[in-house]
């Protein structure tokens, strides 16, 4: 019997960088699509497969997806579509085009190319973001999506194109709503990454509004897990929120990480931006239930292992 043939796509950027690696080790071949944008620098996205581009079963096509000739991507037997504009913040204005291009045209005629092929499962990486500032906490995978970014409304176009190729062809979907995901390799513009960099580097760091506001943050390997389970488990046009990891106040992150790397900072507070919800809370009753996974990274943990990488990263760079 084959090896089972993977598709992922943004397979250079944070998780789908450590989804590569895990599909490797369990004895998929991989082909990783990435168009490496220059919303943060292609080198970091580079790195992030260094431990992966000497294997054999592994290869990159650097592609994008809204616009390149997806005739020549492969018959594969599961696609994970990662691959997304990110970031709430510049997601305003006259940025929003990118986001698009990446997150809804991308997705459209990835869904076009594969629609009428034998997949196990398509699955793509949503966004808590869908939900904005939710009605209720924790939230469920039923309650109202009311995005609450330009971001959010297109990663809710993206899970509704997905959802709806799915009833009209019998694609075998599902959907993954990310809560705040972070660990190593977490990109350049993220909360915990700004603030390991900055610890390092002897800089101050910006907070965002008075820093009491939550997040449900979850752990790059327990979102690389449900990947496998949603790939395995899922039922067809399903949705899961992927959370319920720890539940933590800005201000204590950047307390942890303080004594991770054992250094004090400087905080700047700056209005909360717009688009920022004040909290997230994920139910991850269903991602319990149907898919048999309990997030298992506690906070303390997964910002010790991103301090860590973090350090390699910039060694040398403190002032």
């Amino acid at each position: 019997m084959s090896a089972p043939h993977a598709l992922v796509t943004g397979a250079a950027g944070f998780i789908g960088s450590h989804l590569v690696e895990r599909l490797l080790r369990e004895g998929s071949t991989v082909t990783g699509v990435d168009c490496l944008t220059d919303y943060y620098d292609p080198a970091l996205k580079r790195r992030n497969l260094a431990a992966v581009a000497g294997s054999p079963r592994f290869r990159l096509l650097e592609l994008d997806l809204g616009a390149g000739d997806l005739a020549t991507l492969p018959e594969v037997d599961v696609v994970f579509h990662l691959a997304a504009q990110a970031g709430v913040r510049t997601s305003w204005g006259a940025h929003f085009g990118p986001y698009v291009h990446h997150n809804v045209l991308a997705t459209q005629r990835l869904l076009e190319r594969y629609h009428r092929s034998p997949l196990e499962r398509f699955v793509y990486a949503s966004s808590s973001s869908v939900y904005g500032d939710a009605e209720r906490f924790p939230t469920r995978e039923d309650d109202l999506p009311r995005p609450f970014s330009p971001y959010g409304v297109t990663k809710l176009a993206g899970e509704h194109l997905t959802l709806l190729y799915g009833r009209n062809f019998g694609m075998p979907v599902t959907a993954l709503r990310y809560f705040t995901v972070y660990g190593p390799r977490q990109r350049p513009d993220m909360a915990f990454h700004r603030f390991c960099r900055a610890l390092l580097c002897g800089e101050p760091i910006t907070v965002y509004g008075d820093g009491r506001q939550s997040r449900d943050f979850t752990y790059v390997d327990d979102a690389v897990e449900a990947n496998l389970r949603a790939w395995k488990r899922a039922a067809p046009q399903s949705v899961y929120n992927v959370g319920g990891g720890s539940q933590v106040e800005v201000l204590e992150a950047i307390r942890i990480l303080e004594r991770e790397l054992g250094a004090r900072v400087e905080l700047r507070h700056q209005a909360l931006p717009p688009g920022d919800p004040p909290r997230t809370r994920a139910d991850a009753t269903r991602m319990r239930e149907a898919l048999g996974l309990t997030a298992a990274v506690p906070i303390e943990r997964g910002l010790a292992a991103e301090a860590e990488w973090a350090r390699g990263l910039y060694a040398g760079s403190g002032s």
